[in-house]
């Protein structure tokens, strides 16, 4: 392997591990900001203009405050807990593929960290692994409350990862591959979006990423009205805000993942007939995605300051009774259209 290949990976992970961090931070304001303007009250607004530093404040809050491990609490897994939880988060944009290739003198330098054939299934892994910080968290605070939180969490992302991947099988069968670079390539210009194929599944794996980021309506591992704070109510200092660190991530990279699979990713119409070099191409892609990314994040915060929370069995009832069984039936659907398709119009 050569070095030139290394460290050019190197810096496109770097890039990406700043940008993640950076649109976490913000969120956190954007989120509040936005929280104000529906409650018609002004956001944040003392530290910088127009509150624009309020995130390095909290960041240097959590830094700063005293660290408690409550007495009886297993220490090792308590710190455990919330670094699994931003590991995950992280680790798992490394498939998304963030623009087209870029033409520097002789380098052709890809905009994607990995490029595995089976990226759905690595996204699919780690997504599955998160529940473990929380469900570490909760059962190491020692803390009933937090157990209970942690509970959720677990049978919370076992019910919804189902009917997530039900609706990814129905795209599978559309796209006829696992690798998130050819699903994006083959959704050039604006009618090949998997969107106009898929909207039943695009619909059933967006509330699946709602429950899988623990938002709201889904928040019911972090209830406070019931548990107080859920599984991190013991956490104090950078442990809760790598916990909450974790839940934007998780947003960034869902949205990102929607936008991937439904949305065309970092194609847009008319991309070919501009006439433009095809780095300044790739440039606009790269830029189009982030603004797809940004409209899901801002969609994310819409619902949670507009729906109330689900009680228990009803998200319980959401999950098995109703998204399941959609879910099959969309696969049905797509295998018939499928078969017809191929039968009397190829």
């Amino acid at each position: 392997m050569e070095w030139s290949f290394v460290i050019e990976k190197l810096i496109l992970v770097f890039i990406i591990f700043v940008v993640t961090l950076l649109i976490a931070m913000y969120s956190t304001l954007a989120e509040r900001k936005i929280a104000g303007f529906m409650q018609d009250r002004y956001g944040p607004d003392r530290a910088g203009l127009f509150g624009i530093l309020q995130p390095l404040c909290d960041g240097g809050k959590f830094f700063f405050k005293e660290e408690i491990i409550p007495a009886g609490a297993h220490k090792a897994l308590f710190i455990l807990g919330p670094t699994i939880a931003i590991i995950t988060a992280c680790i798992s944009s490394a498939v998304i593929p963030w623009g087209q290739e870029l033409q520097i003198g002789d380098r052709t330098i890809s905009l994607q960290v990995a490029d595995v054939n089976v990226g759905i299934l690595y996204m699919f892994g780690v997504i599955a692994l998160g529940v473990y910080g929380i469900m570490l968290g909760g059962w190491a605070s020692n803390n009933k409350f937090s157990l209970m939180g942690a509970i959720r969490a677990a049978s919370q992302s076992i019910s919804y990862e189902i009917a997530m991947g039900l609706s990814i099988i129905a795209l599978l069968m559309v796209t006829q591959s696992l690798s998130l670079k050819e699903i994006v390539a083959q959704q050039s210009g604006f009618v090949n979006w998997n969107i106009w194929a898929q909207p039943l599944g695009f619909i059933i794996f967006m509330v699946c990423a709602f429950a899988e980021c623990n938002r709201v309506p889904f928040d019911l591992p972090e209830c406070e009205t019931e548990l107080v704070g859920g599984y991190h109510t013991e956490y104090s200092s950078m442990k809760l805000g790598l916990y909450m660190f974790s839940e934007y991530i998780n947003m960034f990279v869902s949205s990102a993942l929607m936008a991937s699979l439904y949305f065309g990713g970092y194609n847009f119409p008319f991309m070919n007939d501009l006439g433009l070099s095809a780095n300044m191409i790739t440039i606009l892609g790269v830029v189009v995605f982030f603004i797809k990314i940004l409209l899901f994040i801002f969609f994310f915060m819409w619902v949670r300051w507009t729906l109330p929370r689900f009680r228990y069995d009803q998200l319980m009832n959401l999950g098995w009774k109703m998204l399941i069984p959609l879910a099959i039936a969309n696969i049905v659907l797509t295998g018939v259209f499928t078969l017809i398709k191929d039968t009397y119009f190829s």
